[in-house]
């Protein structure tokens, strides 16, 4: 399955990469889902991040790696990839895509994902979906702040 949310922000699409930290990190954390960050070594290929969510009492892990990261004169982009996955997930991969554009940038959060199964995956969908679509005010506020 793959999830496309694109989300128009404030500022040149070099700055808003770098702001991609720890602390917008914590601020896109949907409510609701509790969240340890136990590893965030940043978005470089080969970085990693390790992260436990607590999800009406049930804590599982979850650890991606920085499989790719390009930085251009249109977009810049980082890719993680799913090494440990918290169920019923067995495939994640997750692109970040900061694209350049007139007077702002564009954010895409381009995610492909699957548990196995064609069915588990369209009922897990809108949760999945919500979570990523619950960003697109935070990036909004987020990046009216840094600019």
């Amino acid at each position: 399955m793959r999830i496309l949310i694109r989300t128009k922000v404030n500022g040149d699409y070099r700055k808003v990469f770098q702001a991609f930290d720890i602390n917008l990190f914590m601020k896109l954390k949907p409510p609701m889902v509790g969240l340890n960050v136990i590893r965030f070594d940043g978005c470089k290929k080969g970085d990693e991040v390790h992260i436990e969510t607590n999800i009406l009492g049930i804590k599982q892990k979850w650890i991606s790696e920085i499989t790719e990261q390009y930085s251009g004169e249109k977009e810049i982009y980082f890719t993680d990839e799913g090494v440990l996955l918290p169920k019923p997930l067995k495939y994640w991969k997750h692109k970040h895509i900061i694209e350049k554009s007139i007077d702002s940038s564009i954010i895409i959060d381009d995610i492909c994902y699957s548990s196995g199964s064609k069915i588990v995956d369209f009922i897990i969908f809108p949760a999945l979906f919500l979570q990523f679509f619950y960003r697109k005010p935070v990036y909004k506020s987020f990046f009216s702040k840094i600019n």
